[in-house]
């Protein structure tokens, strides 16, 4: 479904991104892990649209991204939720949702994802009329990760979700993106700095340094591999 190949990002001249390569299979959950300041949020923006690369090629379903603004890539069906949450703070709850719903193949059947939803996050039906800047973080971002929902996509992007939440709330949210995948079968790719609980999710991994891919491989593979254990899990 989603190839990158070789690409390369920079800021002022720093390279953030350095020929980055990875592949996301149709219905496929991937987590891409590793340090902060590694790279792993450039890339997300990268295929969403929201930073130009310098080199290489983004391609979904074997259409080249290249020359294509994030407004496209989004009806195209890759939904972007990104770090820090970033919902409509003077919005409602609900019309946060319903703005998810933009995208021209999801509004038919809208009214039934709102449904789905509210079943999956039951705290944003009971805050249904409250103003979103007004959430606690873990409610916030129950409504980022709806408000992606929302636009039905066939790409989900899942950017940090446990991010400045505490234990329990992490607990949720990940149960939360787990559910999703049993009931939909959606294909995923989860940044997450809590590298055990984010490769545990997945059915293959990724882990990025300095801007670049340094191990690849099955979920069980890397959670084994000692320089995984050694750098990110205190083995």
């Amino acid at each position: 479904m989603l190839t990158v190949s070789g690409v390369s990002v920079a800021y002022g001249g720093l390279r953030a991104l350095e020929e980055v390569s990875l592949e996301v299979r149709e219905e496929e959950f991937v987590t891409l892990v590793g340090p902060n300041g590694a790279g792993k949020t450039t890339l997300l923006k990268a295929i969403s649209g929201s930073v130009p690369v310098t080199a290489g090629r983004i391609e979904y379903r074997g259409r080249d991204l290249g020359a294509l603004p994030a407004s496209r890539r989004a009806a195209l069906g890759i939904a972007h939720v990104p770090e820090g949450r970033r919902v409509f703070p003077s919005l409602t709850v609900r019309e946060n949702l319903e703005m998810g719903g933009y995208r021209k193949a999801a509004r038919p059947g809208r009214a039934e994802e709102l449904a789905a939803v509210l079943a999956l996050f039951p705290i944003l039906r009971e805050r249904a009329r409250q103003l979103a800047g007004s959430l606690s973080g873990g409610e916030q971002q129950m409504l980022a990760i709806g408000r992606g929902l929302m636009a039905r996509p066939d790409l989900l992007l899942l950017d940090e979700p446990s991010l400045g939440l505490g234990p329990r709330v992490v607990e949720q949210i990940l149960d939360a993106i787990a559910e999703i995948r049993r009931a939909r079968r959606l294909t995923i790719l989860l940044v997450e700095q809590r590298v055990v609980e984010g490769l545990e999710l997945c059915d293959r991994g990724y882990v990025l340094e300095t801007g670049r891919v340094v191990l690849a491989g099955p979920r069980d593979a890397l959670l084994r591999d000692p320089r995984v254990q050694g750098a990110y899990l205190g083995g």
